[in-house]
């Protein structure tokens, strides 16, 4: 019966590691500055990071309304209301907050299904947040999210792989 409790104890150790490798990796990318070098004109489809403490490792779709003072654009948020909520949230946000929409998941899948520990974006409260999976419990995926030590449930329709945009090309981090 020992060598069962030592098992079980050496893949808790395991799983342990690997959730903080993969929280360090997940921070650094939140708070890694992207490098864009595509330029993004009026009415194209983009996706914009959060900066804002609590909001660090989400991204956010609008689109283009127009090309401001050096290295800003106006954006027109999709998802987000302004105060009041009549009305879509506009703000002027820097280049490299903005990035190209990725590719539609279902054709970069390729067949994959998730699994344990990859890296994901969850689609929630209007955006896309990125984590990691910690868990898998019949059809739910626990995603982990360091930036807000939160793990919570979803089903996979709520996911996609986390891609980053590097060298004008999307690439997805599993």
């Amino acid at each position: 019966m020992a060598p069962t409790n030592v098992s079980v104890n050496n893949s808790e150790q395991r799983h342990q590691s690997k959730i903080e490798k993969l929280s360090k990796e997940i921070d650094s990318i939140a708070m890694k500055t992207q490098q864009i070098t595509k330029l993004f004109q009026k009415d194209d489809e983009v996706e914009v990071a959060s900066h804002e403490i609590g909001f660090i490792g989400s991204y956010y779709e609008a689109t283009i309304v127009s090309i401001e003072a050096a290295y800003h654009y106006k954006i027109k948020y999709k998802t987000l209301l302004t105060d009041d909520k009549s009305a879509p949230l506009e703000e002027l946000v820097t280049i490299g907050e903005v990035r190209p929409v990725p590719p539609y998941q279902l054709e970069t899948m390729s067949g994959n299904t998730f699994r344990l520990y990859d890296k994901v974006d969850v689609f929630s409260n209007d955006g896309w947040w990125f984590g990691f999976i910690s868990g898998i419990i019949g059809e739910e995926y626990y995603v982990y999210f360091p930036t807000t030590g939160d793990n919570i449930a979803y089903t996979s329709h709520a996911l996609r792989f986390l891609q980053e945009w590097s060298n004008d090309k999307w690439k997805i981090l599993k």
